[in-house]
């Protein structure tokens, strides 16, 4: 076992339960690089296939930790970026992504046939939804037919992708064994959802926890020693169903929490109270409660689709989830709630919504990050826009915002004071705000409080 203590926020009963997770062993581990198991990582050469914001930090979280990098993906301006390290990357690993460009440890490619010469893949590829919430497969079908097409006996081949329960064997194990090579015995396959926080300083690759599921037993250990390179701490579950049902779980639970989290903020609001003041309170219960805070809405590459996943397979079945759906919906129509609370602020304030010069502060769905995937700001402009406002935005990381209907907003560089009500939507750190105090301010983050004339959503 680890020689760690796991910790899981069960309502005080880990101490029953941390047997029921098997640890893998890396008592013996050395710079990253060889662990107690036999497992020598210097060794390998590992393919990343997809360098998005999952694949490109795992390139680089392995640079160090293993003899070779192939870094393959379909788009060449990505790989340009890469190249140039211009790519969306934190700033702790622009360091060693540069490093390991220089060094030729990372090798670049689009060539999907750069999988044979690796001993190891790790799949990383995007799992969006469409306009209708159902899983759009494309990429991660091709990634998976490539992968299948060029794989070699003695690879092992991993998954990360946020997927539907039973992708790794329909996908991966099966297609191999129809080409003769059968996983557990001449190819080893499994699961492990990736956990990337980006924007997030505090979550590092190699310091958050991961989960293995194989198709067989020794899948699942050779998959969890090529994720022990990635991070200190790697838990075995008994199959690749349990690790696609546990990135699902992780990620539905913050889809309701967050739902939640935004019903209970208008119910404080009604109730005249601060539903920071009040979460932070409740936070202080060391059992039973995990903080969440309220928002102007959910974007992102995950919470906004990946509980989708499973209504869809679900519905496949004839089955539902109205726990899951009423929070889905709840999050889609936060960005309206937001719009209409501006409506209310301009009202009492004898305005009308219609006419209004509005500044929305922020684009991109969290802070510190360029991404517009699922961005809450989208619909809130877009919506704005529909009823006859005159809206702006500024977001020094987002130059352009591409609406629904097509229409492009470009983001303001000097964003000046004269606006009837500044919509706080996303605060980046190290920006300077303080313009936006002299205005009248609907703080949809309920953080920005330094505002003469604030309201919240």
């Amino acid at each position: 076992m680890a020689d760690h203590q796991l910790s899981l926020a069960v309502n005080g009963r880990e101490h029953q339960l941390r047997s029921e997770l098997v640890a893998f062993p890396l008592t013996g581990q050395a710079n990253g690089t060889s662990s107690g198991n036999g497992f020598a990582g210097s060794r390998l050469t590992v393919a990343i296939v997809g360098l998005g914001y999952v694949g490109l930090p795992s390139a680089v979280a392995l640079a160090g930790r293993c003899r070779q990098i192939i870094g393959i993906d379909v788009s060449e301006d990505r790989l340009r970026a890469v190249a140039a390290g211009t790519a969306d990357l934190g700033d702790p690993d622009r360091p060693r992504l540069a490093a390991a460009l220089a060094d030729g440890q990372l090798r670049l490619t689009t060539d999907a046939a750069a999988v044979a010469a690796a001993d190891a893949v790790i799949i990383c590829v995007p799992t969006p939804v469409d306009a209708d919430h159902l899983p759009e497969l494309t990429a991660l079908h091709g990634a998976c037919a490539d992968v299948v097409a060029n794989a070699r006996a003695g690879q092992t081949i991993i998954l990360t992708s946020t997927t539907y329960v039973g992708t790794t064997a329909e996908l991966l194990a099966e297609p191999l064994r129809r080409r003769g090579l059968e996983p557990g015995e001449d190819i080893f396959v499994a699961f492990s959802p990736e956990r990337i926080d980006p924007g997030n300083p505090d979550h590092l690759h190699e310091e958050t926890p991961r989960v293995v599921g194989g198709t067989t037993p020794e899948c699942a250990t050779r998959a969890a020693g090529i994720i022990s390179l990635l991070t200190s701490e790697v838990y075995v579950v008994s199959s690749a169903e349990a690790a696609e049902a546990t990135k699902l779980y992780e990620n539905i639970f913050r889809a309701v929490s967050l739902a939640l989290a935004n019903e209970f903020a208008d119910a404080c609001g009604a109730l005249r109270l601060d539903p920071i003041e009040v979460t932070l309170a409740a936070a202080t219960k060391p059992y039973g409660f995990l903080a969440t805070f309220p928002g102007p809405g959910v974007g992102g590459h995950c919470i906004p689709c990946d509980p989708h996943y499973l209504l869809w397979q679900l519905g496949v079945q004839g089955r539902s989830s109205p726990l899951i759906e009423q929070a889905m919906r709840s999050i889609r129509q936060r960005p309206e709630r937001v719009v209409e609370r501006a409506r209310e602020v301009l009202a009492a304030d004898g305005r009308q919504l219609s006419g209004a010069r509005i500044m929305v502060v922020g684009a991109a769905y969290k802070p510190g990050v360029r991404d517009l995937r699922e961005s809450s700001a989208v619909p809130m402009l877009a919506s704005l826009l529909r009823k006859g406002t005159d809206v702006h935005y500024y977001d020094p990381l987002v130059p352009s915002v591409t609406l629904p209907d097509g229409q492009v907003l470009s983001s303001e560089t000097s964003p000046g004071t004269d606006w009837d009500l500044v919509i706080v939507h996303t605060l980046h750190p190290g920006v300077d705000y303080t313009w936006a105090n002299l205005c009248p301010v609907l703080d949809a983050t309920y953080r920005f409080d330094d505002a003469a004339v604030r309201a919240v959503v």
